[in-house]
């Protein structure tokens, strides 16, 4: 058993299911960019078939 712990976020999926948040596609990689500079191992970025939005934050 290893004894790394691996952070799994989903604040870019997850949190624009909250009423009155939403971000554009920039917003979502500075986002993203900010998860890797935090060290987050797996980001969701979203799901592409949702929105043409979603598309293409997650391109």
């Amino acid at each position: 058993m290893s004894d790394r712990i691996f952070i799994f976020d989903t604040t870019l999926r997850d949190g624009e299911q909250s009423p009155g948040a939403t971000m554009n596609a920039s917003e979502k990689v500075r986002l993203a960019r900010q998860l890797e500079n935090l060290g987050v191992d797996i980001i969701e970025a979203g799901f592409p078939a949702a929105s043409q939005g979603d598309f293409e934050a997650v391109q």
